[in-house]
Order: C-alpha cells, then sequence, then structure tokens
C-alpha cells in the first residue's frame, strides 16, 4: 500500500482526535475537574513549555537542527496522550489517589491545546522566517484560548438543550452530539480560538450536565473514542516508512530517554512543587507522561507547511511514541 498524502493523514488525525477530546471532557467528572484544576493546568501549560525546552537541547546536538528547529520537536513531543492515559487509569485497573488519577486525567485532556498552539506558532515562524515579538505570541495565546474555553463553555450548553430539546431518536443522540462537537471545533477554529480546548470543555460542560440517555452516549462514544484511535494509528502507520528508522534510530532512542527521565520528572517536579504532591505522587505523575498519536499528528505539520527536514520530524516522533508506550505504558 502507498500511502504518503500528508494533507489527508493531518485531515483524518484531526477528526479523530476531535472525537477522542470531546469523549475524554464527557467522561470527565467536575468533581474530579475541581480537585485537580491548578495543578493540572500547571503540567498542561508550564509543563508543557519545560519538556518543550529541556527536549530541544539532545535534538539540537543530535540532529543538527537550529534551536527553533530543536524547540519546534520539543512541542511536538510535548503533550500527553489522553486516550493513553484514560485506557490505562480506567481499564487497566490501576487503583491511585482521587487526587492523582484526576490530575492525570485533567492534564492529558488539556494539555493538547497548547502543544498544538506551540507546534503551530512554531511552523509559522520557521516557515516566515521573519522575527516574532513575544508579546504578540503572548496575546495570540491569550486570544486562543480565551475563544477556545468561552466556545466550549457556549458549546456545550448548546449540544445539552439540542440533544434534550429536539426530539433525537434514542440512537441518534450521539451521533447528534459529536456531530455538534465537530460544528463547535470548526467554528472556533474558524474565528481563531482554540478548537480542540473548546471541544474539550464541550464534552466536560454536557457530561456533567442532565442530558438524555447520557449511558447510551458513554456507551457510543466508548466505541467510536476506540474506532477513531484505530483509524488514527492505522492512519499514521500507513504514512510511516519502516525502513527509514535504522538511521534515525540512535537520535530518536537518545530523545525518548531524555524526555522520559529528564524533562518530563523535572517538569512535574516544578509544576506540582507548589501543590503539596509526595515524592511517589510526583514520580507517578513523571512516569505516566505516555506520549502517543497527538505527537505523531502534530509531526506531520511540518511536512504540510513545507518545512526542511519535515519528514526527520515525522520519524523521530514516532519512535519516540513507540519507546514511551512500550516502556512507560508496559511498566505503569
Amino acid at each position: 500500500l502507498r500511502f504518503d498524502d500528508v494533507n489527508a493523514a493531518y485531515m483524518i488525525g484531526s477528526v479523530a482526535l476531535v472525537i477522542i477530546l470531546f469523549d475524554s471532557g464527557f467522561h470527565t467528572d467536575l468533581k474530579a475537574f475541581r480537585l485537580a484544576l491548578w495543578p493540572a493546568m500547571a503540567l498542561a501549560t508550564g509543563g508543557v513549555v519545560v519538556t518543550t525546552a529541556v527536549v530541544a537541547v539532545p535534538v539540537h546536538y543530535l540532529m543538527d537542527f537550529g534551536w527553533l528547529e530543536s524547540a519546534l520537536m520539543g512541542a511536538i513531543l510535548s503533550s500527553t496522550d489522553a486516550a493513553a492515559v484514560f485506557f490505562l487509569l480506567r481499564v487497566g485497573g490501576i487503583h491511585v489517589r482521587d487526587r492523582v488519577r484526576a490530575t492525570l486525567e485533567v492534564e492529558s485532556g488539556s494539555n493538547d491545546p497548547m502543544a498544538i498552539f506551540l507546534t503551530l506558532g512554531l511552523v509559522g515562524m520557521l516557515a516566515s522566517k521573519a522575527p516574532v515579538s513575544p508579546v504578540a505570541l503572548g496575546m495570540d495565546f491569550v486570544a486562543k484560548f480565551g475563544i477556545g474555553t468561552v466556545a466550549g463553555m457556549f458549546g456545550g450548553g448548546l449540544i445539552v438543550l439540542a440533544v434534550n430539546k429536539m426530539g433525537f431518536e434514542r440512537g441518534l443522540q450521539p451521533l447528534a452530539a459529536l456531530s455538534l462537537a465537530m460544528v463547535l471545533f470548526a467554528a472556533t477554529e474558524q474565528i481563531h480560538g482554540s478548537g480542540f480546548l473548546a471541544v474539550y470543555i464541550a464534552g466536560l460542560a454536557a457530561g456533567n450536565a442532565r442530558i438524555n440517555a447520557p449511558e447510551t452516549m458513554r456507551r457510543f462514544q466508548d466505541g467510536l473514542t476506540w474506532l477513531a484511535q484505530i483509524v488514527m494509528f492505522l492512519t499514521l502507520g500507513l504514512l510511516a516508512t519502516p525502513a527509514e528508522f535504522p538511521s534515525f534510530a540512535p537520535s530518536a532512542l537518545a530523545v525518548a530517554v531524555v524526555l522520559i527521565l529528564v524533562a518530563r520528572p523535572l517538569a512535574a517536579w516544578i509544576c506540582l512543587l507548589p501543590y503539596r504532591f509526595n515524592r511517589n505522587e510526583t514520580a507517578f505523575v513523571a512516569w505516566v507522561g505516555l506520549r502517543g498519536s497527538v505527537s505523531v499528528l502534530l509531526s506531520i505539520v511540518p511536512m504540510v507547511a513545507g518545512l526542511p527536514h519535515g519528514r526527520e520530524y515525522f520519524v523521530v516522533a514516532f519512535l519516540v511514541v513507540l519507546v514511551s508506550l512500550s516502556l512507560q505504558g508496559w511498566t505503569i
């Protein structure tokens, strides 16, 4: 099978990610969200920045990238995978304290928008080759996240209203909710907000509201989220060429080691320090920083933008994700 259409892969991956994030928000209890809001937000913002900065160092020296290109590789690998974390904590039979579990779940669902923002911002800077004002970048960040938050709250309310009031057949309710989530994502992106953040918050709002047939919706979304993950990984796998792996394997392995053993623990320690997590809790949060499909999806963006080394971003990210899921996923 020959498949090298990066634009189609990015579109398919984005649609799948919308489904996954909406379901992640829908399954997050508001009590857990409140319990872990501040530590999770610290990891989802500051943790992403720390990870990006630390990972950039080995990339710069091992792959002979410029510092901005190295930071882009760090941003691509900076977010944890919501689907993998939710699966391990909910299906894997792992029992941890509520605060730790909630922190990991809320972080994994909310750090994707930050990683996406950094990735798209750095790709834009590299593509334009023009200096960008830190003030302008900060204002863009505030605008994207502000619009995304408001749109998510408004959109979540509309989804609940539509499902409850429009008289859908029970079997159509989950399809209606997910279709409206897609519309919300597209509309938020059109007004320059973070569509992924909007979808996650809409899922959170809908999942914690009084909505018709909530168990039907949860069961349907569980199945569709699995299907979205399968489609995303299959598409990204088709885009990969195993013959390219050996030449990049040493660099990717070194980057993975720094990410898992240095960048993530450092980010977890700095971000959780003010919130009185004990040593074991911080270590567990650090180790559950699994990388997954989002990192591979983001690695397509440099190829879509036509940047130099575009293929290298993809291959290295693919290999780092394999190492993370194998090493961290199987040992948790």
